[in-house]
């Protein structure tokens, strides 16, 4: 079992920055970002693979940056220009499958095995 643990979330106006963190016990092969939004399903918005390819989707390209510092098992994302949309739990995922079959860094629920609590993001307009 990998238990994951993230932190950083809050409540912020539109326009603001976050930046929220997931720890691991160890280096895990790929990770990702998942948000949802209250009535919405949850969705991929970010993941790093095991050679530090990224994936963003689309609508969050350009403002959010995920990152690792791969030493401290600590995965990141930094988030920028905030919008009220962005309002989600966001959860960290993590897998340790061999990833490169996926090409790509994935954005899917389903190429993840484990899951973080997740931490609340408010942003207010």
């Amino acid at each position: 079992q990998v238990q994951l643990v993230e932190s950083g979330g809050g409540s912020v106006q539109a326009g603001g920055s976050l930046r929220l963190s997931c720890t691991a016990p160890y280096s895990i092969s790929y990770m990702g970002w998942f948000r949802q939004a209250p009535g919405k399903e949850r969705e991929g918005v970010a993941a790093i693979g095991s050679d530090g390819s990224t994936s963003y989707a689309d609508s969050v390209k350009g403002r959010f940056t995920i990152s690792k510092d791969n030493a401290k098992n600590i995965l990141y994302l930094e988030i920028k220009s905030l919008q009220p949309e962005d309002s989600a739990i966001y959860y960290c995922a993590a897998d340790t499958s061999n990833d490169h079959a996926w090409g790509r860094p994935p954005l899917v629920e389903y190429a993840y095995l484990y899951w973080g609590q997740g931490t609340q993001v408010t942003v207010s307009s």
